[in-house]
């Protein structure tokens, strides 16, 4: 994930691909250069309408956003730092949807097993197609919670 920040997270916002938000440590104020705790990535995409679970859409492409990173740096993993980063990750795309850039919902890549878990205990993802590590969560979810 460090690659990720290192070489991807800026350039991508220079072309507009993604926007990254990140959680600084205690002692990034203290130091030149902000050193993360935690950040996620958020990006705009489209599914069509049977690989999203929400069946009362139109037949062409449906916005939605992706969470296309997620990731807590490895000294402040256990914290609570990972539910914290998800919880701001899904009101940022509410309030992106609600101030217009709409989407029906968020839809994320897990990683790996471990990551499944980590999302699964929310209880409010789905599967999202036929790829148990696809999930999709619903606005009208986020909005509720």
């Amino acid at each position: 994930m460090n690659q990720f920040l290192a070489r991807f997270a800026c350039r991508d916002m220079k072309l507009g691909i993604s926007a990254t938000w990140g959680l600084p440590t205690d002692e990034a104020a203290a130091e030149e250069k902000t050193r993360l705790a935690a950040y996620y990535t958020l990006a705009s995409a489209t599914v069509t309408r049977d690989q999203i679970p929400e069946k009362k859409l139109p037949p062409y492409a449906i916005p939605v956003t992706l969470l296309a990173k997620l990731a807590v740096d490895v000294r402040y993993q256990n914290q609570g730092l990972g539910e914290k980063s998800l919880i701001s990750a899904l009101r940022h795309a509410v309030r992106l949807s609600d101030t217009g850039l709409p989407a029906v919902g968020v839809t994320l890549d897990v990683l790996n097993d471990a990551a499944l878990r980590f999302y699964q205990q929310f209880e409010i993802f789905e599967p999202f197609t036929r790829d148990p590590m696809r999930l999709f969560v619903p606005m009208r979810v986020l909005r509720e919670i």
